[in-house]
C-alpha cells in the first residue's frame, strides 16, 4: 500500500491542499477541487513539485513528504515521517530556518523563502522560491506547517 492510500494521509493531504487554497487563493500544484479526496492525495503524492509538512510541536516532526521530496532528500517515507524537520537543514542554517518558520506562524504564509538544504547522503541543494504556510484542521485549529517548491539547484 502506498502512503497516500491510508486514511490518515488522505486526510492530511486534504488539510495541506485546503489550507494552501485558503491562504494563497489558488490551488496547490494545480490540483482540481473537483477530484475525490483519494485522487487529490495521490496527485499530491506524485506531484513534480516538493510538498512537505510538519506537525505543530515545539520540535516539529515531518508528517508528510511527497515522492519528489523523498527523492530530493534521498529518504524513504519511513525515514522521513517522524524525523525532526530541523534535520532537513544543515546545523549552521537551522537558526535562519527557525526564524522563517516564526514569520510564517505570525503571517500565515510566506511565498518568498529560499534556503539551502542537505540530503541524507550529504548532497546540498538550494531551494528556489518556496511557499510555506500554516496548516489548519477542519475546525480552523493550527496543526502544523507545510512547504512547496518546484525549483532547486544542486550545489
Amino acid at each position: 500500500m502506498q502512503p497516500w492510500q491510508t486514511k490518515s494521509i488522505i486526510q492530511l493531504s486534504n488539510t495541506i491542499i485546503r489550507s494552501f487554497q485558503a491562504r494563497l487563493q489558488y490551488p496547490l500544484a494545480g490540483l482540481s477541487e473537483h477530484a475525490s479526496e483519494q485522487e487529490l492525495a495521490q496527485a499530491l503524492y506524485e506531484a513534480p513539485c516538493v510538498v512537505l509538512a510538519h506537525d505543530g510541536g515545539s520540535d516539529p516532526r515531518f508528517t508528510y513528504a511527497n515522492l519528489t521530496a523523498q527523492q530530493l532528500w534521498e529518504l524513504e517515507w519511513e525515514e522521513f515521517i517522524g524525523m525532526p524537520s530541523r534535520y532537513s537543514a544543515e546545523p549552521d542554517l537551522r537558526e535562519v530556518r527557525a526564524a522563517m518558520l516564526e514569520r510564517v506562524q505570525c503571517d500565515g504564509y510566506i511565498d518568498d523563502y529560499q534556503g539551502i538544504r542537505i540530503s541524507k547522503t550529504g548532497k546540498r541543494f538550494e531551494l528556489g522560491k518556496t511557499v510555506v504556510w500554516n496548516l489548519t484542521d477542519s475546525h480552523g485549529h493550527y496543526c502544523g506547517q507545510a512547504a512547496t517548491f518546484s525549483d532547486w539547484t544542486l550545489i
